[in-house]
């Protein structure tokens, strides 16, 4: 089993929040992530929620912004958060803000100079659950998924790819129609080529339109949100009701893009996967 470094350790809310680094053999890199276990997981293995973040976090926006924790020790429910790329001296980035490094758009990339260090997806679905089988508090057949923003893309193209890993599925604001957004376009290009048929199992409304989900899906998107024309939840929209896709889309006037928003209904998304996993 590859070693886990645990950088920090913290008690919330009665379980413990802690911090671990790793060498990532997908990534080519150190990479960090975010594990939380609530009280439960002191006398049994409890299930695990994934939170994939947005443009520009790591694993710390999320854990310190979104206050899952809260609600999860009340669920019994563990979270993990990821980092959203690889990182370092040594991994490529970009001057711009959405792409390179803190922008990975949970791809595996093909193209240069990413290809070495871009497997982002690789990295959700296979490595990092394959370390933390290692946490005998962790029920690993019991699993969802989340995100915001960038990582509610990946959290909805992952769990259309992967219908078996994943229990439920909900996102907060995500980018819906990335090969057809500016927010997509320019990342798919740079990471997998001009070859846009590569692209299409990293487009969740092209990808609910095709395969769909099976179960309902839960979605939150503030009215108020500076990117909602990068974001393009109309196309979702559209999916769900081509596909007769069992879901809901919560649209919430006055609200923004930010941590505010999300940490305003996360309580109900908890709840939401914390039904599922009990089933």
């Amino acid at each position: 089993m590859r070693k886990l470094e645990e950088i920090e350790s913290f008690q919330l809310h009665g379980g413990q929040q802690h911090i671990y680094r790793h060498a990532s053999q997908a990534c080519c890199c150190d990479m960090v992530f975010a594990l939380y276990l609530p009280p439960k997981a002191n006398t049994q293995a409890v299930p695990l929620l994934w939170y994939l973040s947005g443009l520009t976090c790591t694993h710390e926006n999320a854990m310190t912004k979104a206050h899952l924790q809260y609600h999860a020790a009340k669920h019994g429910i563990a979270i993990v958060y990821p980092d959203t790329s690889p990182r370092g001296d040594a991994v490529a980035d970009d001057q711009a803000y959405d792409l390179g490094q803190g922008a990975g758009f949970y791809v595996n990339a093909t193209q240069k100079p990413w290809q070495n260090n871009y497997k982002m997806y690789d990295y959700i679905v296979d490595e990092l659950p394959a370390l933390l089988v290692q946490f005998d508090n962790l029920d690993m057949s019991r699993q969802a998924i989340t995100g915001h923003s960038m990582g509610g893309h990946g959290a909805l193209t992952i769990a259309m790819n992967n219908q078996k890993l994943y229990s439920s599925l909900s996102a907060f604001a995500p980018i819906c129609n990335p090969t057809a957004s500016d927010w997509g376009r320019k990342q798919l290009t740079a990471y997998l080529g001009e070859d846009e048929s590569t692209w299409q199992k990293h487009d969740a409304s092209l990808l609910l339109a095709d395969c769909g989900w099976k179960s309902d899906i839960l979605i939150d998107q503030g009215c108020a949100d500076s990117f909602l024309d990068l974001l393009c939840p109309q196309a979702l929209s559209a999916a769900i009701a081509q596909k007769n896709q069992p879901a809901t889309i919560r649209f919430h006037q006055g609200y923004d893009h930010s941590y505010f928003f999300v940490c305003s209904f996360v309580a109900d998304h908890v709840q939401f996967h914390a039904q599922k996993l009990a089933n």
